[in-house]
């Protein structure tokens, strides 16, 4: 190439015949020289960037120490692969090596890629550890309590593997459920994919509808390399696990494999077999134990009845017999018993003595005294009346008239009319004050007058009553109205006068106890 080129270096000589190049030409000939210089090559190298843009595509960088080289890994190829990149991991990519004339620089189209190794998974599993216990996926206190007995159990596994049929032995063995069963490929480049959907299906189911929603989740596999168990590690199966609402038993591998979602799951089971004797307990153990429970019971409630038995009979002991709370109330029943026809025949003495001292004071003499003494006592208040109403009128004439003297000077001051009016007010109020006195006088002696009538025996004659008096006195029994030279009768409407003596009370006829003819005894 150098003779193409003069010394100066601006441009071809003169008079060379070299071909120009364009810029495909040339692009072109570089990629033909390097695909054909290299082919199909293998490529040991740490995952720098990674780039997963829309259209499915993987762009990507293989560094080691000292150089890069890009890679890409097409959207139908990226689907296939059993592990996707992730920068940081250890990788051999195989591939085609090419370039891109876009951009002016060469590159590997992967074909596939995986670990390099042992050791880049576990770094790998480590980092995604981390960073999902960074977020808190991992917190026991998020974990959610396993049902007792569920009607229901889930299980997410292979439906032709041996550990469906180790899972569904167990639980007939132990106590037998209803299982639904969610067939997934447990291992592979679409297993990741098909167990987070079938957890996250089983989530979607609606309690109590007609496909029944499960109680508890098992995720199961049997054991395997760890490239074989890789898909459990996998980050969409871990958040989909975290996510479950139904409580999830992980049991992937044997004792000694762990999983990230071992630590994501709400229980770790170490085998399918030890998840199934954890999701369900003992139906014969709970029988026993039921009747242990039964058998306690019934030696606790015969304990309290008889402590209570015997609690009672020491009661009973401390309390008196019931002769003796008895004895003194019926004592004094007795006595009280004694005492009450005294009581009675005192009482009844009381109140006929009682009785006699009101009819001594209702008796006629007694009224016609009374009546006597009242009708004294309203000619006495009428006579005060009349005295006293006289000499009101003699003061309230001569107040009248001193207050004409004392009004006669301001009235001669004043204009006739005024004079007039102050005059008619005066005559006003003073005929008023002696209308009211007038007034209430009068109220008075009707009441009085009313006592009288209510109190006087006149008012007993308007009822039927008549008064008979003999020589003058009231008579109050047949030998007196006999002893009596004349008797006078004095009624409601008037008096009468009678002769003397009375006539013996004819006898009654007693009535015959013979019964009439004809007339049988009802008896």
């Amino acid at each position: 190439m150098s003779n193409l080129i003069d010394d100066d270096g601006d441009g071809p000589a003169p008079g060379a015949n070299a071909h120009e190049f364009t810029v495909t030409e040339i692009s072109g000939a570089i990629k033909r020289v390097i695909e054909g210089e290299f082919g199909h090559v293998r490529i040991k190298g740490e995952v720098g960037r990674v780039s997963r843009p829309r259209s499915g595509h993987i762009y990507l960088d293989l560094k080691d120490d000292r150089s890069v080289i890009s890679g890409v890994i097409w959207k139908g190829v990226s689907a296939r692969l059993a592990t996707q990149p992730e920068e940081g991991m250890e990788v051999i990519a195989t591939g085609k090596v090419t370039t891109f004339g876009g951009q002016s620089k060469y590159q590997i189209v992967i074909e596939d890629i995986r670990p390099a190794g042992v050791g880049a998974l576990m770094a790998m599993l480590e980092k995604r550890k981390k960073a999902l216990e960074a977020e808190g996926l991992f917190d026991a206190a998020r974990k959610k309590p396993l049902p007792f007995l569920p009607e229901v159990i889930g299980v997410v596994t292979s439906p032709s593997g041996a550990v469906i049929r180790d899972i569904l032995h167990r639980l007939r063995d132990r106590f037998p459920r209803n299982v639904l069963i969610w067939p997934v490929a447990v291992q592979g480049q679409s297993a990741a994919g098909q167990v987070a959907a079938a957890i996250d299906g089983f989530n979607r189911l609606t309690p109590g509808g007609k496909i029944p929603r499960p109680d508890v989740l098992i995720v199961a596999r049997g054991g395997g390399s760890l490239e074989d168990l890789w898909a459990f590690n996998e980050e969409i199966v871990a958040r989909a696990v975290a996510a479950s609402d139904i409580p999830l038993i992980s049991a992937v591998g044997h004792e000694t494999d762990t999983t990230l979602i071992d630590f994501v799951s709400d229980h770790r089971a170490p085998t399918p077999t030890a998840a199934a004797e954890r999701a369900v307990p003992v139906r014969l153990d709970l029988l026993a134990w039921v009747d242990g429970q039964g058998a306690r019971l019934s030696r606790a409630a015969a304990e309290a009845t008889g402590r209570r038995r015997q609690r009672l009979a020491d009661l009973a002991r401390a309390l008196p017999r019931p002769e003796t709370l008895l004895s003194s109330a019926r004592q004094r029943l007795d006595l009280a018993e004694d005492r009450l026809p005294q009581a009675l025949r005192n009482a009844a003495a009381r109140k006929r003595l009682r009785l006699v001292e009101t009819s001594s004071v209702l008796s006629p003499r007694a009224l016609q005294v009374r009546l006597v003494t009242e009708r004294q006592r309203l000619t006495d208040l009428q006579a005060r009346a009349g005295s006293a109403l006289t000499s009101q009128m003699r003061d309230h004439r001569r107040a009248f008239s001193n207050l004409g003297a004392r009004l006669r000077p301001a009235l001669l001051r004043q204009p006739l009319s005024h004079k007039f009016r102050a005059f008619d007010a005066a005559a006003a109020r003073l005929i008023n004050l002696a209308q009211g006195q007038t007034t209430a006088r009068r109220s008075r002696l009707e009441a009085i007058e009313r006592l009288r009538t209510s109190i006087g025996y006149e008012a007993t004659l308007a009822r039927g009553y008549a008064v008979v008096r003999g020589d003058g006195d009231v008579v109050m029994t047949a030998k007196d109205a006999g002893k009596a030279d004349t008797l006078e009768i004095q009624f409601r409407d008037g008096r009468l006068s009678v002769g003397s003596g009375v006539s013996p009370a004819p006898k009654i006829k007693k009535p015959s106890k013979k019964p009439p003819p004809g007339q049988g005894s009802l008896f």
